[in-house]
């Protein structure tokens, strides 16, 4: 179901400029019997990207409220808030009639999610890499081509996710998550300065390690290091962590670093 205005709605306008350009950005939200889970991190990000695209800013306090009415009882549920800057504007301008506009919709948590934290995954390699581009890195914006690509490739090769490169050789994130890896005690995580999406549930890993007082390395790295790993994990903000115990030919065990991670987080 989805709702804009407090409502319950089931199209948009043609004039969307989210629809006619992808001219905005999301964020999808756990919740836990109805309590989103990192709110102030989720808006903390949402406010960057909004800054960057130069959208309006956005009232989170009423947004808040209304999400709370919204939100599953469920004990494991999700919520995305889609912004678009709005209605309107001829052509590339960013000059709407009305906006921004946001859309609110709620999802059932996936029930496979429970087992992929506990067994981990098993990934491929995506033929599609990600172009350079430092103005849009890191961000979650609504234009996500270069992702269904990459997802489209990983179905087809039958495994859940996989891991994408940039143009360069680096390793940026997977199709649905961040990547990390330890080696010899120090975590890794590839820097996204130049591709891929911040993650949310991202920071709360460099975070809970950094409380560990763990060495942390953020930079580039090519696919032969993250082959080298002692241990790897994924996070994102539905899936918490997991564990990747294959990749290709290559075989991970499922470390207790990533099993602390966990822990921590209350998975």
């Amino acid at each position: 179901m989805f709702w804009r205005d407090g409502s319950q709605v089931d199209h948009v306008s043609v004039t969307d400029r989210s629809f006619q350009y992808g001219d905005g950005c999301f964020t999808t939200i756990l919740t836990k019997s109805g309590k989103m889970q990192l709110w102030d991190q989720h808006v903390k990000r949402m406010e960057r990207a909004l800054s960057q695209l130069k959208i309006s800013p956005v009232d989170w306090h009423k947004l808040k409220s209304d999400i709370d009415k919204l939100a599953s009882p469920k004990v494991l549920a999700g919520i995305k808030i889609h912004v678009s800057r709005g209605e309107g504007g001829r052509g590339y301008s960013p000059n709407v009639n009305r906006g921004p506009l946001i859309t609110l919709s709620q999802f059932e948590f996936p029930a496979s999610y429970i087992e992929l934290r506990r067994s981990g995954l098993e990934m491929t390699l995506c033929d599609i890499s990600l172009g350079l581009n430092p103005l849009l890195a890191g961000l979650k914006h609504n234009n996500r081509l270069e992702q269904i690509l990459a997802k489209e490739h990983v179905e087809r090769s039958g495994h859940i996710d996989g891991i994408v490169l940039d143009i360069e050789g680096n390793v940026i994130e997977t199709t649905m998550a961040n990547i990390f890896w330890f080696k010899d005690g120090v975590l890794h995580t590839p820097s996204l300065k130049m591709a891929g999406v911040e993650g949310v549930m991202r920071g709360e890993v460099l975070r809970i390690v950094a409380q560990d007082e763990c060495p942390i390395v953020i930079d580039s790295f090519k696919l032969s290091t993250l082959k080298a790993a002692d241990e790897i994990f994924v996070s994102n903000c539905i899936l918490g962590v997991a564990p990747v115990t294959k990749i290709q030919d290559a075989q991970f065990p499922i470390g207790n670093m990533t099993r602390r991670i966990q822990e921590k987080l209350g998975q």
